[in-house]
C-alpha cells in the first residue's frame, strides 16, 4: 500500500512539474506598455490563451514549453516559457496585401493559406493557374497551355472571386477567357495563395463560391538597405526558359520594390510524342513604392504591366498576337487609431487589358480573315474600418466597388464562299461585347466575437447594388428581347455565420453562408459566340436573375503527436443557377447550315446542388522525413435537368514524401485522378479516363544565398488529359482534347543578395 501511495505521489510531483499555471506579461518593446489580446499558444498542444487589458496572461503549460506569441499589430515570435516572464513584441510592418490574418483565436479554418515556394517547386508553371493543381479541392480549367484558371469544387469563372494583393483585379477581355487574371501575373511573383472556401465572409467583394487572393511578394521590412535576387529556369519539354530579377531598397520611412520577368515557352509533347501547340512569350514588370509616415501608417503605390506575344491557343481556332495589360493601385492603412478603432484602410485601383484574337495561320484563314480586338477597363476600390469593442471582438465595416466596362467587335473578311473564291471579299462586323458595363457597389459589416473560452462566433451581412447596361446593342439581340434592352438594377443580399471551437490541439468549425452572384457580361450579353465547352453558339440573357449559393460546411483539424489530421464536409443548395439550354427558336447565326443549327441561350434553373469532402493526413515521421496526403471529391447535380453539372473535377488524391536536411532536400509526389463518368449530356461532355503521375524534385543550397534544384516531372511519361481540359469541338486540335506534357526534365537556380 505504501509503495502504491509513493508511486502516486511521485507521479503527481512529475505531472505537476510538466503541467502548471504559468503567468506572464506581453508588452510593447518600445513603450513597455501591456499589449491586450495577444495570443499565447503552446506549440506542442495548441493550448492557447489571450492577454488581458494590461497584457497579463495565465496558461496551463510547463516551464520550457515553446509558445507562439501573435498579435495582429506585432511580429509573431516563439519563445520558451518561464513563470512570471515579461515578453516584448515588436510592431509588425503594416500589410496591405493579405486578407487572412493569423491571430488566434479569431481565425477561421474555413480559410487556408498555401505558400508558393519557387525554389522547391523547381518546375516552371505556364501560368498562375497551374499553381492550383496540387491544392486539394481544386481543378484547372484549361483552354490552352497559356490560358488556365482554377476551378474550386463546383465553382469556376465569376463564381469565384479571384483577386490579388487584397482586392485588386485584372479581368478578361476575351469572351473565351483566353486572358484571365491568372495570365497577367507571373507565377514566380506569387508568394502565397489565400483561400476562403465558400460564402463565409462578406468583406472582400461579391462572394458566391469562394475567394482566392494571390499575395504578391513584398520586401522584408526587417532588413534595411539594398536586397534582391536573380533567378532562372529551363525545361526540356518545350525548350522553356524563365528568367526573373527583383531589386528592393528598404529604408526606415520608405521602400522600393522592382520586379521583372521574361518567359519563353515552346510547343510541348505529350506522353505519346504528339506536339501540342502551346508556345508564347511574356514580359512583365512591376514597381511598388511604399512610404511609412509613422510606425502605424502605410502608403503604397503599385504599378505593373504585362506583355504577352505570339500566344498559341490549343483550345480555340484563333490565336493571340498580343495580350497586354496594366494596373495602377494606391493603398493606405492606419493602425491603432484609438482605443476602440483598430485600423482604417483604403484601396483604389484601375486596370486595363488589350487583347487580340486572330485566325491568321489557321486552316480556315484561306476562307475568312477574322480579327477580334477586345478591351476591358476596371475601376475599383475599398474602404474599411475595424472597430474593437473589446479585446475579444472585432467589427469590420466598409464599402467596396468594381466598375467594369468591355468593348470590342469581330471583323470577318470572307474570301471564299461554298468553296469558291469571291471576286470581291465581303466584310462583316460582329458585335462581341456590345459596349457593355457592369457596376457593383457593396456595403458590408462583419463581426468576430469570442463568446466563450474556446469558442468564437463570426457573422456578417452584405448588400451589393448592381447596375448593368448596353451602349451599342446588335439589332438581332434587341429584336430577340422585344426591341429594347433596358438598363438593369438589382440589390443582392449575402450573409454568413460560423462557430469555431478550439481547445488542446483540436479545432472544429460549423459555417453557414448565403452568397449571391449577379450574372456575368457573357451570360447577359454575348451574342452568337462559341463560349462554351460544346460547338453551340451562345446567346446572352439580360433578364437573368442572380444565382444563390446556400452553403453549409463542417471542418475540423487535430494534431496528435506527429500526426496532423484535417477534414471538411460541405453541401450547397443552389437556387436560380445559371446554365444554358438549346433554344430551337434561335437558329444558328454564323454558318447556319453547319450542325448544331440552333443556338444555346443562358437561363436560370430553379435547383442545383453540390456535396463533397476534403481530407488531409500528414505525418512528421522524423525531423527530416514528412509524409503528406490530400484527398478531395465533389458531386454536383443539375436537379432541374436530372443530370450532373458540367465541368466537375473527379476524385483526386495527392500523395507525397519529403526528406529534408540543412543543405538539401528530396521530394517525391504523386497525383492520382479517378475517371470521371458523371458527365453532362446537355453540354456534350465526354467521360474521361483516370490517370496517375509521379514527380521527383531535389534541391541543394550550397551556401546561404544560393539555391539550385532539378526535377523529373511525369517520370513514367504518362499520356493523359484532365477532365477540365478541352478544345472546342469546331477546332481540329487533338480531336477536342488538350493533352498534358509528357516526361519533362527541369532545372532552377536562384541567387539572393
Amino acid at each position: 500500500m505504501k509503495n502504491i501511495l509513493l508511486n502516486i505521489l511521485v507521479m503527481l510531483i512529475v505531472a505537476s512539474s510538466y503541467a502548471q499555471l504559468i503567468k506572464g506579461k506581453i508588452v510593447d518593446e518600445n513603450s513597455n506598455e501591456g499589449i491586450e489580446n495577444a495570443t499565447i499558444k503552446v506549440v506542442e498542444t495548441n493550448m492557447y490563451t489571450v492577454s488581458n487589458l494590461e497584457g497579463e496572461f495565465t496558461i496551463d503549460a510547463a516551464e520550457g514549453d515553446l509558445v507562439e506569441i501573435s498579435h495582429i499589430s506585432y511580429k509573431t515570435i516563439t519563445v520558451a516559457l518561464k513563470d512570471q516572464q515579461t515578453i516584448k513584441l515588436q510592431l509588425a510592418p503594416i500589410d496591405l496585401n493579405e486578407i487572412i490574418v493569423s491571430a488566434n483565436p479569431l481565425e477561421d479554418i474555413s480559410q487556408s493559406t498555401v505558400i508558393n515556394d519557387v525554389t522547391k517547386r523547381i518546375s516552371q508553371p505556364r501560368s498562375v493557374g497551374d499553381l492550383f493543381k496540387d491544392i486539394k479541392g481544386f481543378g484547372i480549367a484549361k483552354k490552352g497551355a497559356y490560358a488556365s484558371e482554377p476551378v474550386f469544387r463546383t465553382f469556376k469563372y465569376e463564381q469565384l472571386n479571384i483577386q490579388f494583393d487584397g482586392g485588386m483585379k485584372i479581368l478578361n477581355a476575351c469572351p473565351n477567357r483566353m486572358d484571365p487574371i491568372t495570365t497577367h501575373i507571373i507565377p514566380e511573383e506569387v508568394e502565397k495563395i489565400e483561400i476562403v472556401k465558400g460564402p463565409f465572409t462578406v468583406r472582400f467583394g461579391q462572394n458566391f463560391g469562394g475567394i482566392i487572393n494571390l499575395v504578391l511578394k513584398t520586401p522584408s521590412k526587417d532588413k534595411l538597405g539594398l536586397q534582391g535576387s536573380v533567378e532562372g529556369g529551363y525545361e526540356t519539354n518545350g525548350n522553356n526558359f524563365v528568367t526573373g530579377a527583383s531589386l528592393v531598397y528598404v529604408a526606415k520611412k520608405f521602400d522600393v520594390n522592382i520586379n521583372g520577368s521574361y518567359r519563353d515557352f515552346g510547343d510541348y509533347k505529350d506522353g505519346d510524342g504528339v506536339e501540342v501547340p502551346s508556345s508564347f512569350k511574356t514580359s512583365d514588370y512591376s514597381i511598388k513604392l511604399g512610404y511609412n509616415p509613422s510606425d502605424k501608417q502605410r502608403l503604397q503605390l503599385s504599378w505593373r504591366q504585362s506583355f504577352g506575344r505570339d500566344i498559341d491557343h490549343a483550345g480555340l481556332p484563333m490565336d493571340s498576337p498580343y495580350d497586354d495589360s496594366y494596373l495602377l493601385g494606391l493603398d493606405y492603412k492606419l493602425n491603432e487609431v484609438s482605443d476602440k478603432i483598430e485600423s482604417i484602410s483604403a484601396k483604389v485601383f484601375h486596370s486595363y487589358v488589350d487583347h487580340l484574337m486572330t485566325n491568321e495561320g489557321r486552316p480556315n484563314f484561306m476562307m475568312v480573315d477574322a480579327q477580334s480586338p477586345v478591351e476591358v477597363w476596371v475601376y475599383g476600390g475599398k474602404a474599411e474600418l475595424v472597430y474593437k469593442p473589446s479585446g475579444n471582438s472585432r467589427i469590420y465595416t466598409g464599402i467596396d466597388a468594381n466598375l467594369i466596362r468591355r468593348e470590342g467587335n469581330r471583323t470577318r473578311i470572307v474570301k471564299m464562299m461554298n468553296g469558291m473564291p469571291l471576286p470581291q471579299p465581303m466584310t462583316f462586323v460582329d458585335k462581341i461585347w456590345q459596349d457593355a458595363a457592369l457596376n457593383d457597389i457593396g456595403l458590408f459589416i462583419e463581426g468576430k466575437f469570442k463568446i466563450a473560452d474556446f469558442t468564437t462566433l463570426t457573422t456578417g451581412v452584405r448588400s451589393d447594388f448592381i447596375s448593368t447596361s448596353l451602349d451599342d446593342p446588335a439589332q438581332d439581340f434587341e429584336d430577340l428581347y422585344g426591341g429594347t434592352i433596358d438598363d438593369e438594377n438589382e440589390v443582392n443580399i449575402s450573409a454568413n455565420a460560423s462557430v469555431k471551437y478550439q481547445n488542446n490541439g483540436f479545432q472544429a468549425q460549423l459555417a453557414f453562408g448565403r452568397g449571391m452572384r449577379t450574372a456575368s457580361m457573357v451570360e447577359r450579353y454575348i451574342n452568337h459566340f462559341n463560349v462554351g465547352v460544346d460547338p453551340y453558339e451562345y446567346v446572352g440573357n439580360p433578364n437573368l436573375k442572380p444565382e444563390i449559393n446556400n452553403q453549409i460546411e463542417l471542418s475540423f483539424s487535430k494534431k496528435i503527436g506527429i500526426v496532423n489530421v484535417s477534414a471538411s464536409v460541405f453541401y450547397s443548395f443552389l437556387r436560380d443557377y445559371i446554365t444554358a439550354f438549346v433554344n430551337e427558336d434561335i437558329p444558328r447565326k454564323f454558318m447556319p447550315t453547319t450542325p448544331p443549327v440552333y443556338a444555346k441561350q443562358f437561363i436560370n434553373i430553379d435547383k442545383a446542388s453540390q456535396v463533397g469532402f476534403e481530407f488531409s493526413f500528414d505525418v512528421q515521421a522524423t525531423e527530416q522525413i514528412r509524409f503528406t496526403s490530400d484527398v478531395s471529391y465533389t458531386r454536383a447535380e443539375n436537379i432541374d435537368f436530372d443530370e450532373p453539372l458540367a465541368q466537375i473535377t473527379p476524385f483526386t488524391a495527392i500523395l507525397g514524401v519529403e526528406f529534408k536536411q540543412d543543405k538539401y532536400w528530396v521530394a517525391l509526389s504523386s497525383r492520382l485522378v479517378a475517371e470521371q463518368t458523371r458527365v453532362s449530356e446537355s453540354f456534350m461532355e465526354q467521360e474521361t479516363p483516370g490517370f496517375a503521375t509521379v514527380d521527383l524534385r531535389v534541391g541543394y543550397d550550397p551556401f546561404k544565398n544560393l539555391s539550385v534544384g532539378a526535377a523529373v516531372l511525369n517520370i513514367f511519361d504518362t499520356t493523359y488529359y484532365e477532365h477540365l481540359n478541352f478544345s472546342y469541338a469546331n477546332s481540329n486540335t487533338l480531336m477536342g482534347k488538350i493533352y498534358e506534357p509528357g516526361r519533362n526534365f527541369t532545372t532552377y537556380i536562384k541567387y539572393s543578395f
